[in-house]
């Protein structure tokens, strides 16, 4: 198994109530209350969005999350990246269905964490109003400890993920932490007293400046992967095409690449969008991260990104020629981040829905069965 090519996939956790998501949006509330109100925009544009076969499921169910593994193992994808959210000082959201993953054996599929250490705003679901709704804060070593001891019991379980005795631990905005080298060397250390060799950090790719004067790549043993977000500075460059026709969108519509000011959506091929992407290995440390489909307009309506014309076939494309291009790199991770499991409001997404069932999965099966063929 050591040289076979590992797919993980981000696991979203908001599809059960929490007493927060009440407040801001309504009760009852969950990733569901906006895939449900999805409405087309354009022309031909697919909305909304259903699920298929596991429905509009509630994370509080303990059965989901075991028809969920046993999709993944079934269909080629080797662990869930679970997003977890720690905003300091013992704050945490929507960390139940980890808390019961860890608790139900049940649930056999390899995990990790993928710290998503970002304020939430109203903003990102669409609304004009960008108050903060929760901040992040970064306290210390005290609070720093507090999450590690916090993490300690699922980095010991068996199906943590583990390269090199050093549990997976991915970090959304590495770069926002003060003091980030005694962040890591803190972690680093109290994993080695818990019996690890350390931890596996990974970043997203972080802004070019922080990329370019070597932080990143230089100071942290990670691995490094891209990751669709609204960040200027690595959604689009203006050196591709996708950045020419953003630029030619742009100038017609008159509109903005930030979310908060658009007033229509951004809609590009997925196709060609796709072929931007991951075409070059920036170094020995470099993660590709792929994508099946993507439009959050459920979530953000007229300041959404839509990637038309996703279907499982653009997909295995995709997913076929990122591989290839991993195997000509065989000095990097073998490992290929997909985006994801069941972001559903964003339209993002492998399980099983109304249109394609279950041929999302089927195209990672195809690719992963091909690969040692």
């Amino acid at each position: 198994m050591k040289n076979k090519i590992k797919f993980l996939a981000y696991y979203l956790p908001q599809f059960h109530p929490i007493p927060e998501n009440d407040l801001w949006w309504g009760k009852g509330f969950t990733e569901w209350t906006n895939v449900t109100k999805a409405k087309p925009l354009f022309k031909g544009h697919y909305q909304p969005i259903l699920p298929g076969d596991l429905g509009f499921y509630d994370l509080r169910v303990s059965e989901i999350q075991v028809q969920q593994a046993n999709l993944a193992n079934d269909y080629g994808i080797d662990g869930f990246i679970y997003y977890q959210y720690w905003f300091g000082n013992g704050k945490m959201l929507l960390e139940k269905p980890a808390e019961a993953m860890l608790k139900n054996k049940n649930i056999d599929l390899p995990f990790c964490f993928c710290w998503a250490n970002e304020t939430w705003k109203g903003i990102w679901h669409g609304i004009h109003n960008p108050t903060v709704l929760m901040e992040q804060t970064y306290n210390g070593e005290e609070d720093y400890i507090a999450y590690f001891n916090y993490l300690l019991p699922f980095f010991k379980d068996e199906r943590y993920i583990k390269i090199d005795n050093k549990p997976m631990f991915h970090i959304y905005r590495m770069q926002d932490i003060p003091c980030l080298d005694d962040f890591l060397k803190l972690f680093n250390r109290l994993a080695i007293e818990n019996g690890f060799d350390g931890v596996y950090f990974i970043s997203t790719l972080g802004p070019h400046s922080l990329v370019d004067n070597g932080l990143i790549y230089g100071k942290i043993g990670i691995d490094v992967f891209d990751r669709m977000r609204y960040r200027n500075e690595f959604l689009f460059s203006y050196k591709t095409v996708i950045g020419q026709l953003e630029r030619k969108i742009k100038k017609k519509l008159k509109m903005t690449n930030e979310i908060g000011i658009r007033s229509k959506p951004l809609i590009l091929d997925y196709s060609r969008g796709v072929s931007q992407f991951n075409v070059n290995f920036l170094h020995k440390k470099y993660i590709p991260c792929v994508f099946p489909n993507w439009d959050n307009s459920a979530r953000s309506g007229k300041k959404s990104l839509i990637f038309k014309n996703a279907t499982p076939n653009t997909w295995k494309i995709h997913l076929e020629k990122v591989v290839g291009k991993l195997l000509k790199n065989p000095e990097n991770p073998q490992i290929i981040v997909v985006k994801s499991w069941n972001e559903w409001a964003e339209g993002n997404y492998l399980e099983p829905d109304l249109k394609y069932g279950l041929k999302w999965l089927e195209s990672v099966k195809i690719v992963k069965e091909n690969l040692y063929n």
